[in-house]
């Protein structure tokens, strides 16, 4: 055993987190950390590294444990070096296998070569795209030669390769991990046992040895038990009421123990009832218009060049409703920067050369086909975006003003709902109403986000990293509420699950100037075996 965690409790303020928690991580376990937002699955992972503290409980490790922590969010200098980085973390930890700076230096450097960032080791942290950020904060904390690594939603910000790669490195790792994610594909592959904090369970925690599929069929047999003890203790204390419920003559001849008996069965249905309720999921469902255009957005042979980089070339599209447009690419491809070009916020290149001679040479081309290197949007097109940035949100707020900035209610589909309806919809209790927005979790700040979105009209939904910060419930209402969406969707997301379930087209950019369409991502998915298979140089294997 690595480390002990037992019965933990913390709570902010009035709000209680988590209590009389208890976890065990042993050597090369891979554990994964999930539950609701807001559970305190990142304070707690924050508690067992060492970097805050509880109210109760305590946190034993083995003697001389080298534990290393990868936050969500990373605190790189913007103007330091990748390399001068890893150098400094490497000797502030004292790493028993390094003893002066050139020797860190030369461990960095091979380190960064592992890791994907193959010369960078004299650029600046603040130039890095957020995959490129995310590889160089794992690299900070593997130089320092763990015995256990905590990482906090690692997979947010990496692109699919990314994702993989960090795949690679755990199951091959000879360390421990504990890891807090909703990646439901990256649970599936890289865990071996789960362990969800919520308070739908009597301890504050179910855990199961082995993958996701193997959880969920576990969870659904216990909360399957627990909802039949519900129905049995709801029938004894129904009839416990109705035994207490008697004359005043005959309470006088009642055994206490029974009556005490029957008040604990009471109270004992009270927590059981509490705890199957708090299985919950935000109801999300987008407001669309209703428009019967069959072409949203039409794109003949768009190219865009950013500098002297050429993101794509000469991409034909069409958008129509019920299509869901899954976008793949590296890191720094241009996703972002295709979505602004077809929605009109960037105007793409001139038509290549090529483009305007298969133009030439073109028949039958349908009546209202834009020109190449020009793009078509509907007339009073409706987009939405859901942007993964999401700086929109003004913290110093109450949950209830970003809710509804004006008035007490919201107007929702042709429909008045009370501040305190909709905030129930995104999980909220009517006291939370008047916490600020900084004292939400990511999570529940996403919600806030998308319960502000939904009041807009959209022919065109584009969610750009939808999946960050929300919880595993809230992503599967998402996916639903995708797929009954009548418009458009354009979809960015490293969820590979998400993408496997709902995209009817893939778009794949090659970060190189190319792209290629994909029937769905099955099909790209193997086109990505099929390049891997061919000899190359790719990402070498960690090995600790």
């Amino acid at each position: 055993m690595l480390i002990s965690v037992r019965n933990l409790s913390k709570a902010f303020g009035t709000r209680t987190l988590f209590s009389g928690v208890s976890i065990n991580l042993d050597e090369r376990e891979r554990l994964a950390l999930i539950g609701p937002n807001g559970s305190g699955k990142s304070t707690l992972l924050k508690i067992i590294g060492d970097a805050e503290t509880s109210d109760l409980g305590d946190v034993e490790t083995r003697k001389g444990l080298r534990i290393a922590y990868v936050a969500q969010q990373d605190d790189f200098n913007p103007d330091q070096k990748c390399l001068d980085i890893l150098v400094e973390a490497a000797l502030a930890a004292h790493v028993p296998t390094i003893h002066d700076e050139h020797e860190a230096m030369v461990e960095a450097q091979m380190l960064l070569e592992r890791v994907g960032l193959d010369n960078m080791a004299e650029t600046e942290a603040g130039v890095l795209s957020g995959g490129q950020r995310k590889r160089l904060a794992v690299a900070r904390e593997l130089i320092k030669e763990p015995d256990v690594l905590l990482l906090d939603e690692p997979t947010n910000h990496l692109d699919v390769e990314g994702i993989e790669w960090l795949e690679q490195m755990l199951t091959s790792a000879q360390f421990g991990s504990v890891i807090v994610t909703h990646d439901r594909s990256f649970l599936e592959r890289c865990a071996t046992r789960i362990v969800e904090l919520s308070k739908a369970y009597p301890k504050g925690t179910f855990s199961v040895k082995g993958n996701y599929s193997e959880f969920l069929r576990r969870k659904q047999e216990f909360l399957d038990g627990q909802a039949k003890a519900e129905q049995s203790l709801a029938n004894q204390v129904r009839e416990d009421l109705r035994w207490l419920g008697r004359g005043a003559q005959a309470r006088r001849t009642k055994s206490k123990s029974r009556i005490g008996a029957s008040y604990e069965r009471m109270d004992e249905l009270a927590l059981l009832r509490d705890r199957n309720v708090a299985q919950g999921a935000a109801e999300i469902d987008w407001s669309a218009s209703g428009r019967l255009t069959h072409k949203l957005i039409v794109a003949r042979a768009i190219t865009k060049t950013l500098g002297t980089r050429r993101l794509f070339t000469d991409v034909d599209i069409v958008i129509s409703p019920g299509m869901c447009l899954g976008l793949l690419g590296p890191n720094g491809s241009g996703k972002s920067t295709f979505i602004n070009v077809i929605t009109g916020a960037l105007q793409p290149d001139p038509p290549t050369v090529e483009a305007l001679q298969a133009a030439a040479e073109a028949v039958d081309v349908p009546p209202g086909t834009p020109e190449p290197g020009t793009i078509r949007l509907a007339e009073n097109l409706k987009v939405v975006f859901f942007s993964q940035v999401r700086d929109e949100l003004d913290l110093s707020l109450t949950l209830k003003e970003g809710l509804s900035p004006q008035m007490d209610s919201v107007v929702y589909q042709g429909r008045s709902l009370h501040i305190t309806t909709w905030a129930r919809k995104f999980l909220f209790t009517a006291e939370q109403l008047k916490q600020p927005l900084r004292a939400l979790s990511g999570g529940e700040r996403a919600r806030v986000h998308i319960a502000r979105l939904m009041l807009e009209t959209a022919d065109v939904l584009v969610l750009d990293e939808p999946t960050n910060d929300l919880d595993i419930p809230s992503l599967e209402v998402l996916e639903e509420s995708i797929e009954e969406f009548p418009g458009a969707v354009i979809l960015v997301t490293h969820d590979r699950a998400m993408l496997a379930g709902l995209a009817t087209h893939i778009l794949a950019l090659d970060g190189k100037g190319g792209s290629r369409m994909h029937t769905d991502y099955d099909q790209w998915s193997a086109s990505q075996k099929v390049q891997k298979a061919s000899p190359q140089k790719g990402l070498s294997l960690i090995h600790i």
